[in-house]
């Protein structure tokens, strides 16, 4: 075998090296997930929270691979966002945002680690409060995760993307929830975050993506957003847009002084993978990025809204489809939830009794019939059990 056939061989779960790398990045994602939480306090600055996460992601990849014979880039594949209530996504300020956190935000955390370009994305919601969530926060909350728990069952090699939109959209309805649209769940690859074979959130009219099959050894970024508004965000300021990433297929030469300066720097340190322009001069970046945007050289990451007042819920996790079954490796258990809704349709009740591994002929998760049945019944509370066992991270 060539060095190529080998290097092409071992890009994916089939190596063990592979496996092991994702694993790896799981376990410092899921650390500064909660490290973030733990710094979620009210009045502190939202700018210093995502530092942090960016941080420690930085020193915990930088203590690994160390000593290995040829240079293996790691560190954060998205920069640690932390969007409050009614906004969506991508809230990541510049070092000069005065924003801070109060009493009862709903917080969406959502980051992103890689080693050696096999990445380990997460997202999070907790709400900024003691004692369990109740009314309609907990029932967007138990919306995004139900959903998630089904996804999970049903991204398996042989299933469809089509069959996760469908249910994920049947899931939020239960809630009186919206699924919201726009959202993405992509394959992963090594150094790529947003894969060609996609899960769309929300079938509709005007977004259409291929229908794709799941197959054993590949990487997905499960990506659920519901909201209690229209599930129709809207992007309110472009000066709120700081996360970027470099349009690898794109070229154009540049007239502004500060542009070039800019995007030289970008292809140095962030050639492929998601970067904050916190990490760019502040002055001369701004100046220097819209240029690079206007002519698709950058693609951003904009900040988008629902209305004021409406809730919204934010989870992702990573999950490899191994030959034994699907192994959700980013998670962190969410607060006690107390929803105004109950979970009563068949449809959903089936699918969270499903086992995440691959079962043997004869049906049972293992030999063992009634254990096997014990585990079915407690899928069925994952719903509204905000401390399920479905959040595995070993």
């Amino acid at each position: 075998m060539s060095d190529e056939e080998r290097e092409e061989k071992e890009l994916d779960l089939s190596s063990a090296e592979v496996v092991t790398k994702y694993k790896t990045a799981a376990e410092i994602v899921n650390k500064a997930l909660k490290l973030v939480i733990s710094e979620c306090k009210p009045k502190t600055k939202i700018v210093d929270i995502c530092e942090k996460g960016d941080s420690y992601i930085r020193e915990q990849t930088g203590n690994v691979y160390k000593n290995v014979k040829r240079k293996i880039e790691r560190g954060v594949a998205f920069p640690t966002c932390l969007s409050v209530n009614n906004v969506v996504c991508h809230f990541s300020p510049l070092a000069s945002d005065e924003a801070v956190l109060e009493e009862g935000d709903i917080l969406k955390i959502d980051m992103a680690c890689h080693i050696d370009g096999f990445i380990a994305a997460v997202a999070h919601t907790h709400v900024l409060q003691d004692g369990p969530v109740t009314g309609r926060a907990a029932d967007v909350i138990a919306a995004a995760n139900t959903a998630a728990e089904v996804a999970l069952r049903l991204v398996r090699p042989g299933k469809k993307n089509k069959d996760v939109t469908e249910a994920i959209q049947k899931v939020a309805a239960a809630y009186d929830c919206k699924i919201v649209e726009g959202v993405l769940s992509h394959q992963m690859k090594q150094f790529v975050i947003d894969g060609n074979k996609v899960v769309l959130s929300l079938s509709n009219p005007e977004t259409r993506v291929d229908e794709a099959e799941f197959e054993e050894n590949e990487v997905y970024a499960i990506d659920i957003v519901t909201s209690t508004g229209d599930g129709k965000p809207k992007l309110l300021d472009e000066k709120q847009t700081t996360i970027y990433k470099r349009a690898v297929d794109k070229s154009y030469h540049l007239k502004m002084k500060a542009s070039r300066f800019i995007f030289s720097e970008i292809s140095q340190k962030f050639p492929i993978m998601p970067f904050s322009a916190r990490a760019l001069e502040e002055k001369r970046a701004r100046l220097g990025l819209v240029e690079c945007v206007n002519h698709e050289l950058l693609q951003p990451y904009p900040v988008l809204h629902e209305k004021p007042g409406d809730y919204v819920a934010h989870i992702k996790f990573t999950v490899l489809l191994m030959p034994n079954g699907s192994d959700r490796v980013t998670s962190h258990p969410l607060q006690e939830l107390q929803p105004t809704k109950t979970i009563d349709d068949p449809d959903i009740k089936a699918w969270l009794a499903l086992g995440t591994k691959t079962k043997k002929k004869g049906g049972g998760k293992k030999k063992k019939g009634k254990k096997g049945d014990k585990v079915e019944e407690s899928a069925e509370a994952e719903p509204m059990d905000s401390t399920n066992g479905a959040t595995s991270q070993d």
